[in-house]
């Protein structure tokens, strides 16, 4: 039985159209009906005569509305006859199903180009006016084409690769699914990767593949076979034909693209985007999305380019750059302002880009620490930051209904004459078109929508860069200042805090009032700023540099998650506001670490921080907490690095407020070295032993010397190390796949582990190591095993290496060759108690020092006559010979000094070195090389001068003689020079 056009197409929806001219209308739909009549389309040709229709009508208006739409319906009217038997929804769904089926082997590339327009075309169409009745959301519109560009690209991937094999190039694993195992996979980018395409867009695609799949017959042809897959691939997709185009393809989002093959190496593109990937390229790989190819190494190049695109701290500066990107657009396209006539939809202000960029930039801010903000599409990154509370739930809702409008604005502009184009019309007819393709009876009701959803986006746009000016409150020559920084009694005051380069620091100080940085956002925050500007710009006055403080503070606010909390805070906290000011200016180890990690900052804010002092257990789980997601060997190296530098930052900022003395900062610097070193230590050891193995027995440990031995490091402190090991006595190599004798075993390990400690990494180095104090120096192998350390001890070593044992501690490895280790080091002092050499060599070995090492200034307090080395080498003396026991070993100086004077009758030795331990710790957090108390921070020159008790740097000289004069008239008595 024949069905008649009664019941109408299949194609849903209740949305009524006008055209624009009836009379136009009609004579497209009489045109219809005869191509129908002509396609054998009986139904299609019944209902196009029957023009009284719903469905009628509306195919009527779309003809008129949209002359690209209307031509395909007369070219192919067999499109729509199936719609009277199947819904519009299901032959999409058919469509994208026969593109995602297995090739056909003897397919042509002419007749696999025609197939693929023609899938296009016709589901274009559908979606077209599944969008237009209405029955398609936005949504469901753009989803059905990005899945139709991703059914395209996979097949003519498929194509591509299927023809590299047969040319010889590769060797596919499955010819029925050419892709699987090849190593090659598309990245959609942009609206393409968050399932967002709009109807007539192009697509950006990146291509990478990985050599180690093996799918190249020559490796060293990779670069050129895939790339010629990918030049292939855009042909097939791209090339106009007499059936047209399937999609524009963009390949240029690719790393450096002017100079980068168009198939990239994955190790190649890794090292890009970690060394010099831009905050752009990561906004960008939000959305981007495996469409096509070896899937599963596809998503583990996503999963491994997560921490470049997803930083692990709150990462303001992208707002910046992406502002910056934007403002480009903005100029670049001649957009002055919100308007409706010419605008354009996507990238004017108040368009489709502006939501974008207002999800994408909080979720670079804040997705790193929030994996639940990491969406790749923009409504459902909307719905994310308001569930986190990033946004209110009313922004989210705006945001979401404006996009959507949005979006159908930039389907209708396109779909009139499928041009890529997001420009409204100029001409009030042409406009009318567009308000009719969306369901409005005229363009007036149509522009006052659309201007009102697109006031609303620039404003919330906007609203994450500046807000209302800074508020009046505080000293009105300071309330000018952050709101404009352009008077001249402004930048007099400046001038009369010893602020010089004036005009900079308004500068600054203008743009928090112009909330430019997150935390002067608000108009709450700003006025507690205003409030703190008299104390704040006299307090970074007193630096050296008070210019580049207020430049290195600028930063820190910069850095801020939040302003109001912590203006207030300061407020009402004068001493928080002293240490920051006294941190950078005063510290600047500690302010490049606030200036790298402005988070650090948060320990401060906590009531527990200035009582706080971690013991090991604490500080070990804190450490393996920190670890305990880390990928790789090299994450974990990065980790420590940021863990070691946030730690020495929080004891530095103890010990410059007052809170830890000197003594305990050293122990506290040499515990956090014990948990690292002993951390780094383990990881290399477990990667050198996947790569080579294990030796038969083997065992290290290591023995940290000097002052990370004695438990005194200061901030910047380098470390002095031995590793000892032991094995098997029959073992001669390891039993791994790259087997090693034993002796380069430990040797290269030892390397490994001086890499891993000192080599340069985004957070800088671990520690500077040193290693000149094993065996025989630098002359002898990095690694020593345990009997040949007892035999170098007892037979070869000299008077001022058996000084260094004295300052010995295992820090890690073995616990039954720590043992061995810790009884080694005591036999070989035990054994040269006696020497009659040890005074002699002792006092010697001071005063060349002294000739040779001449002090710079008061303030060297390791080189100055009766200054550290004298009190140092006293003790190591009083251990050598007896006069101090062998449990003193690797204790603090001051600690054996105090037990020598008990046991002898000395005193003042320990209490100076108290003293001088105090000073350097302090001196050690000011800039390098200080050596006199001008070369420091006034602040920092004070706190100095207090630990000598004196007022003026003239006083405090001279109590450093006094203590010094008298420690070495005790060095002299105790062992005269030679």
């Amino acid at each position: 039985m024949v069905t008649t056009a009664e019941s109408g197409l299949k194609i849903g929806g209740a949305q009524q159209l006008c055209p624009l001219d009836e009379a136009r209308a009609a004579g497209w739909l009489a045109d219809l009906a005869r191509a129908a009549t002509d396609g054998e389309a009986p139904r299609l040709a019944q209902l196009a005569g029957a023009a009284a229709s719903s469905d009628a009508r509306r195919l009527a208006a779309v003809m008129d509305l949209s002359p690209y739409l209307g031509g395909i319906m007369l070219r192919r009217p067999d499109w729509l006859e199936p719609l009277f038997d199947v819904d519009g929804r299901s032959r999409i769904a058919e469509i994208i199903a026969e593109l995602n089926a297995a090739p056909s082997p003897d397919e042509a590339e002419k007749a696999l180009m025609r197939r693929l327009r023609e899938a296009k075309l016709e589901a274009s169409l559908l979606l077209a006016l599944r969008d237009l009745f209405g029955a398609a959301d936005p949504d469901e519109t753009v989803r059905g084409l990005s899945d139709l560009a991703d059914a395209a690209i996979g097949a003519a991937l498929r194509f591509a690769l299927a023809e590299a094999e047969r040319s010889g190039r590769l060797a596919l694993s499955d010819p029925a699914q050419p892709e699987a195992g090849s190593g090659l996979f598309v990245l959609g980018m942009g609206k393409l990767g968050a399932h967002e395409l709009n109807y007539s867009s192009d697509i950006d695609l990146i291509l990478f593949f990985d050599p180690e799949a093996g799918a190249c017959r020559d490796p060293a042809e990779g670069v050129e076979t895939f790339s010629r897959v990918a030049k292939k691939l855009v042909k097939l997709l791209s090339e106009r034909t007499a059936d047209g185009y399937v999609f524009r393809t963009d390949l240029r989002l690719r790393p450096d693209p002017g100079a980068m093959p168009v198939a990239m190496p994955v190790d190649a593109a890794l090292t890009y985007y970690e060394g010099h990937g831009r905050n752009w390229e990561r906004a960008a790989m939000i959305k981007a999305r495996v469409v096509a190819g070896d899937r599963p190494v596809g998503e583990a190049f996503l999963a491994e380019l997560s921490p470049f695109v997803w930083r692990r701290y709150l990462d303001f500066a992208a707002i910046v750059d992406i502002q910056a990107m934007k403002n480009r657009i903005d100029r670049h396209r001649g957009f002055d302002g919100v308007a409706a006539y010419g605008q354009n939809v996507k990238l004017g202000p108040g368009g489709i880009r502006e939501v974008e960029f207002f999800a994408q930039i909080q979720q670079l801010i804040a997705g790193g620490r929030e994996p639940r903000l990491r969406a790749r599409r923009t409504v459902d990154a909307l719905a994310a930051l308001a569930r986190a509370g990033w946004i209110e739930e009313g922004a989210r809702a705006e945001l979401t209904e404006a996009y959507w409008f949005l979006r159908r604005v930039e389907h209708a502009v396109q779909m009139v004459a499928d041009e890529q184009t997001h420009d409204l019309p100029e001409a009030p007819a042409e406009m009318r078109r567009i308000a009719r393709l969306l369901g409005f009876e005229g363009e007036t009701s149509f522009v006052e929508a659309l201007l009102e959803r697109m006031r609303m986006v620039e404003a919330r746009f906007s609203g994450l860069f500046a807000e209302d000016e800074a508020a009046e409150s505080g000293d009105a020559v300071l309330a000018r200042l952050l709101d404009g920084g352009e008077t001249e009694d402004g930048q007099a005051a400046l001038r009369d805090l010893g602020y010089k380069r004036v005009e900079d620091v308004a500068r600054i100080v203008a743009g928090w009032g112009l909330g430019r940085h997150r935390a002067t956002r608000s108009a709450a925050a700003r006025e507690h700023l205003a409030g703190l500007l008299p104390s704040l710009l006299p307090a970074f006055a007193k630096a050296r540099d008070p210019d580049a403080a207020i430049a290195a503070f600028d930063g820190f606010v910069a850095g801020l998650p939040s302003g109001l909390q912590f203006f207030s805070l300061l407020a009402s906290n004068p001493r928080l506001l002293d240490l920051l000011a006294r941190i950078i200016t005063a510290a600047p180890l500690l302010a490049d670490t606030i200036a790298r990690r402005p988070h650090v900052f948060d320990a401060l804010i906590d009531p527990a921080f200035f009582d706080e002092m971690p013991d090991r257990a604490l500080m070990e789980a804190r450490l393996k907490a920190f670890l305990a997601d880390a990928g790789d060997y090299e994450e974990v190296l990065a980790r420590l690095r940021s863990f070691a530098s946030e730690q020495r930052f929080l004891v530095g900022a103890r010990l410059l407020v007052g809170a830890l003395p000197g003594e305990e900062a050293g122990r506290a610097f040499s515990l956090l070295a014990d948990v690292v070193i002993d951390a780094a230590l383990g990881a290399v050891v477990q990667a050198f032993e996947a790569a080579h193995g294990r030796v038969p027995g083997g065992r290290v440990a290591l023995l940290g010397m000097g002052r990370l031995g004695s438990r005194e490091l200061t901030a910047g402190s380098d470390v002095d190390l031995m590793l000892i090991y032991d094995h098997d006595r029959e073992a001669e190599e390891s039993d791994g796949g790259r087997a090693l004798p034993v002796s380069t075993y430990y040797a290269r390990l030892t390397q490994r582990l001086i890499a891993a400690l000192s080599a340069p990494m985004r957070d800088g180095i671990l520690y500077e190591v040193d290693f000149r104090l094993r065996p025989s120096g630098n002359k002898g192998p990095l690694a020593t095993h345990i009997d040949a350390f007892r035999k170098y001890q007892a037979e070869e070593a000299w008077t001022w290496e058996r000084m260094a044992l004295t300052r010995s501690r295992p820090l890690a490895g073995d616990a039954g060759l720590v043992d061995e280790l810790v009884a080694a080091v005591r036999a070989a002092i035990e054994a040269h108690r006696d020497d009659a050499a040890t005074d002699g060599d002792v006092s010697a070995m001071r005063h060349r020092i002294e000739r040779e090492k001449k002090p710079r200034g008061p303030l060297d307090l390791k080189l100055r006559p009766g200054g550290l080395i004298d009190l140092e080498f006293i003790a190591q003396w009083a251990i050598l010979t007896g006069r101090v026991g062998l449990d003193r070993i690797g204790v603090p100086t001051s600690e054996v000094l105090g037990a020598f004077e008990a046991a002898s009758g000395e005193a003042g030795l320990a209490q100076a070195m108290r003293l001088y331990t105090r000073l350097v710790q302090l001196v050690r957090l000011g800039p390098a090389g200080a050596a006199d108390f001008p070369d420091l921070s006034p602040s920092l020159a004070e706190q100095a001068m207090a630990c000598l008790d004196a007022e003026t740097i003239e006083a405090a000289t001279a109590r450093l003689d006094a203590v010094s004069a008298a420690v070495r008239d005790r060095f002299d008595a105790l062992l005269p020079a030679p």
